[in-house]
C-alpha cells in the first residue's frame, strides 16, 4: 500500500511492517498506540521504524491512519485508562 508520511511516499505492507518491528523492544505507551501482535506500540515509535525519520518529522494521526489501512489495531491510551492509575475500588461493606 502507498501511503505518504511526513510528506514523503511509502509503499508499506502488512509483513513488512510485521518484519521490521520484530525485535523491537515496546516503549512505555501513554498516548496512541498500534497493536502488532500481543503487544502495543506508541505510534511515534512505529513510525520511526518504519520510516527510519525523526519522530518529529510526522504525526500520529499519518501512522494511524496508516496502519489501519494496513489491518493493524489502534486506539489511544489515556493516564486515567491504564490499570495502574485507576482508583482502587472501596471494600465491600
Amino acid at each position: 500500500m502507498r501511503c505518504v508520511i511526513a510528506r514523503f511516499p511509502f509503499e508499506l505492507t502488512k509483513n513488512g511492517v510485521l518484519e521490521a518491528m520484530k525485535g523491537v523492544k515496546p516503549e512505555p505507551v501513554s498516548g496512541a498506540f498500534v497493536t502488532i501482535g500481543r503487544r502495543h506500540y506508541p505510534a511515534k515509535q512505529v513510525g520511526a521504524v518504519i520510516t527510519r525519520q525523526d519522530r518529529r518529522d510526522f504525526g500520529v494521526g499519518e501512522v494511524l491512519r496508516a496502519m489501519t489501512k494496513l489491518g493493524f489495531a489502534c486506539g489511544t491510551r489515556t493516564d486515567a485508562s491504564s490499570p495502574a492509575a485507576s482508583p482502587a475500588a472501596p471494600p465491600a461493606a
